[in-house]
C-alpha cells in the first residue's frame, strides 16, 4: 500500500499520541526503573483495572474511575512502604488481586455488554481520541515542568533515599506527589498499550538507554527516543500487517533492547580487543 500514511486523521492522532506516550512514559519509566518500582507499577496498573470496571457500571469514562482507582491505590502503597505497616509487595499483591477482581465483578454486573473492553486490556492506539491525545499531552508538560523544577530532589530520591533526606526536609511529600503523578501517566497511557502491557511501555526504553549511558537526564533523554521509535515503528508494522497495536509496540521494543544490547557487547569487544593489540603493541587481524 503506498498511499501516504499522514493522510488518514486516526494515522496523524496514533501518532501524536505515540509521542506524548513516548514523552510521559520516557520521564515517569526512568524514575521507576531508578526506583526499582517495576513491581509496585504492576500492582498500580492492574489495581486501576477496578476503576475501569466502575466506571463502566457507573456510565461514565472508565479512564476517569481508573485514574482515581490508580493514584489512590498507589497512595496507599507509598503509605504503607513509607510507615512500615506492611511489606510492600505484601501490599501491592492485595491491591493488584483486589482491583482486577473489582474490575471484574463491575464489569459482570453492567448491563449489557462493554465492547470497548479489549482495548483497556491490550490497547487500542488506532482509536485514541482528541480527548485521549489532549491528556496525554498536558501530562507531557507537567512532566517536563515538574522534572526540570525538582531534577536534583528526584534524582537524589532515585538514587538514594538517605542523601535525598540530608538535601530535602520534604522527601515524603515528593515521594507521594511523583508517585501519584507516576499512577496517573500509568493509567493515562492504558489506551496505548493497554493493562496488560503498559508497564513495558515504561520499563524497556529506559532499559535500552541504560545500556549507553548512566546520567540521569540522558536516561531520560533516550528512553523519550528509544520509545517513540518503538512505538511508532510498531504503531506502522501493525497497520501494514494488521496485528494487534499494543503487542506490536511491545515487541519491537524488545526488539530494539536485544539489538542495542547486541551492538554494546560488539562494541565492548572492539574496544577491548584495540586496548589489548595497544598495550601488547600487536597489529590488529
Amino acid at each position: 500500500m503506498q498511499a501516504d500514511l499522514l493522510q488518514y486523521d486516526f494515522i496523524v492522532k496514533g501518532l501524536l499520541g505515540a509521542l506524548f506516550a513516548s514523552i510521559t512514559a520516557g520521564i515517569a519509566g526512568t524514575y521507576i526503573v531508578a526506583r526499582r518500582m517495576v513491581f509496585l507499577s504492576g500492582g498500580i496498573t492492574h489495581a486501576s483495572f477496578g476503576g475501569i470496571g466502575i466506571g463502566y457500571f457507573a456510565g461514565v469514562n472508565p479512564v476517569a474511575g481508573a485514574a482515581l482507582f490508580g493514584v489512590l491505590s498507589a497512595l496507599g502503597i507509598e503509605y504503607l512502604s513509607v510507615n512500615h505497616k506492611m511489606r510492600e509487595d505484601s501490599a501491592i499483591g492485595i491491591l493488584w488481586a483486589f482491583g482486577m477482581a473489582t474490575g471484574i465483578i463491575f464489569i459482570y454486573l453492567t448491563p449489557g455488554y462493554a465492547p470497548n473492553l479489549m482495548s483497556y486490556l491490550f490497547g487500542s492506539i488506532l482509536t485514541v481520541t482528541d480527548a485521549d491525545i489532549a491528556a496525554l499531552g498536558i501530562m507531557s508538560l507537567v512532566l517536563i515542568i515538574y522534572f526540570g523544577a525538582f531534577y536534583r530532589t528526584i534524582l537524589y530520591i532515585s538514587f538514594d533515599e538517605s542523601y535525598a533526606r540530608t538535601y530535602s526536609p520534604y522527601v515524603n511529600i515528593f515521594k507521594y506527589f511523583t508517585t501519584a503523578l507516576v499512577a496517573l501517566t500509568i493509567v493515562l497511557n492504558i489506551r496505548m498499550a493497554g493493562v496488560v502491557l503498559v508497564l513495558s511501555l515504561f520499563t524497556i526504553p529506559p532499559n535500552i538507554a541504560m545500556i549507553f549511558t548512566r546520567v540521569y537526564s540522558r536516561i531520560i533523554l533516550w528512553s523519550v527516543l528509544s520509545g517513540f521509535a518503538g512505538t511508532a515503528a510498531g504503531y506502522i508494522i501493525s497497520y501494514y500487517a494488521g496485528i494487534p497495536v499494543g503487542a506490536t509496540i511491545i515487541f519491537t521494543l524488545v526488539i530494539i533492547w536485544s539489538t542495542a544490547r547486541m551492538i554494546s557487547r560488539f562494541s565492548g569487544s572492539l574496544r577491548m580487543k584495540a586496548h589489548l593489540t595497544k598495550k601488547n603493541n600487536l597489529p590488529i587481524n
